[in-house]
C-alpha cells in the first residue's frame, strides 16, 4: 500500500510538474503574440490631455452634475483658445537604462524626431532611470543628449530613482538635474570584474591554451593565467576610461569639485545637491505639472522592432513571473 502512494505521488508531482512547464509555455505564447502586434514606430502621446482628465475625472466625481457640465463646457472653451494660440511645447523622454543601455536605439530615434521639430522655446525632459553599464552603450546613450543641446534645445534630466555611473554619464549633459530626496545619484568611477578559474581547472588536471597575437590583447581573463603585467595593463585601461569619464562630466558641470565626486561613491538625492551633482530637488511628477501650466507636453516613445529570439526571452519573463503568482495564490 505504501509503495503504491508513493507511486502516485511521484506521478502526481510529474503531472503537476507537466501542467505547470505547459501553462508557462502557453503563458509565455500568448505574451509574445501580443509583443508582435505592436507595430513598430513612433507613439506620441498628449500628457498634458491625460494629467487634465485624471483631474477632472475626480472633480467630476465630487461635483453635482450642473457643475459637471460648466466644467466640460470650459475645457471645450479652453481647447479651442489653445488651438487658436501658439505655445511652448514639452517632448517627455523616457530612458530605462540596464547594462546594455538597450534603450540607446529607441533613444536615438526619439532624439532624431524631437531635432525634426522643435523649435524656439521647446524644451525636452528625460525620465532618466538607469544604473549603469557597458562604457561604450552608455557613452553612446550620452551622445544623444549631446545632440539636444548642441542643436540649443533645453534639456532637463529627471532622476526618481537612479542615475549611477553610466547613468550620470547621461544625466550630466542635461542642462539642468532634477532628483528625487532618495534618488540615487554619482558613481564617477569604472569596474572591471572578471572571475578566473585557472586554479580551480588547474586541479582537475584541465588546461586551457590561450594564444595571442598583440601583446595586450587579452590580459585579465576567465580561465587564462593572469600576471602582475595583465594585471597592470588592466588598471591602466579602466583609469584612462575614468579619465574620459571625469573630463565629460567636467565639460558639462564645470563646478563641480571633481576630486571630490569622482571616486566611484554615489550619494542620495539631497546631499547630491550639496555636492552639486545636481540642480534641484523634486520629482519629474511635479516638473511636469508645473509645466504643463505654461506649455503643451508630449511624451515621445519609439517602439523599434525587435528580434524573435528577444520577444520569446521576454514573454516567457513575464510568463513566468505570472505562472510564479498563479502558483503562490494556489
Amino acid at each position: 500500500m505504501t509503495e503504491a502512494l508513493i507511486e502516485y505521488g511521484l506521478f502526481f508531482a510529474k503531472t503537476v510538474t507537466l501542467a505547470a512547464a505547459i501553462l508557462f509555455v502557453a503563458a509565455a505564447l500568448v505574451n509574445l503574440q501580443r509583443r508582435t502586434r505592436e507595430s513598430e514606430g513612433m507613439k506620441v502621446t498628449d500628457l498634458k490631455k491625460r494629467l487634465r482628465q485624471a483631474a477632472d475625472g475626480l472633480r467630476g466625481a465630487l461635483l453635482p452634475k450642473a457643475e459637471r457640465k460648466k466644467l466640460a463646457k470650459q475645457r471645450k472653451q479652453e481647447a479651442k483658445a489653445e488651438q487658436d494660440q501658439p505655445r511652448k511645447r514639452v517632448f517627455v523622454l523616457d530612458f530605462r537604462g540596464d547594462i546594455r543601455a538597450s534603450a540607446t536605439a529607441s533613444l536615438r530615434e526619439e532624439v532624431n524626431a524631437v531635432l525634426a521639430v522643435a523649435e524656439e522655446g521647446d524644451q525636452v525632459l528625460l525620465r532618466l532611470e538607469n544604473a549603469g553599464g557597458l562604457v561604450h552603450e552608455h557613452g553612446l546613450a550620452a551622445s544623444q543628449l549631446v545632440r539636444l543641446r548642441e542643436r540649443g534645445i533645453p534639456l532637463v534630466a529627471a532622476v526618481d530613482k537612479v542615475a549611477a555611473s553610466g547613468g550620470y554619464l547621461m544625466a550630466c549633459v542635461a542642462d539642468r538635474v532634477i532628483a528625487a530626496p532618495f534618488a540615487i545619484v554619482g558613481s564617477i568611477g569604472v569596474l572591471a570584474q572578471v572571475p578566473n578559474f585557472r586554479r580551480w581547472l588547474d586541479e582537475r588536471g584541465i588546461s586551457v591554451e590561450q594564444v595571442k597575437a598583440g601583446r595586450y590583447k587579452r590580459t585579465v581573463s576567465m580561465f587564462g593565467e593572469v600576471t602582475d603585467e595583465d594585471r597592470a595593463k588592466l588598471r591602466e585601461e579602466l583609469e584612462e576610461v575614468h579619465t574620459l569619464f571625469r573630463e565629460m562630466v567636467g565639460r558639462y558641470r564645470p563646478s563641480l569639485d571633481l576630486e571630490r565626486v569622482a571616486t566611484g561613491e554615489y550619494w542620495y538625492g539631497t546631499r547630491a545637491l550639496e555636492l552639486g551633482l545636481v540642480d534641484e530637488i523634486g520629482t519629474s511628477d511635479d516638473w511636469l505639472l508645473k509645466a504643463v501650466e505654461e506649455a503643451d507636453a508630449w511624451k515621445v516613445e519609439w517602439r523599434g522592432h525587435k528580434r524573435f529570439m528577444d520577444k520569446l526571452a521576454a514573454a516567457m519573463e513575464e510568463g513566468g513571473l505570472g505562472l510564479a503568482a498563479l502558483l503562490r495564490r494556489n
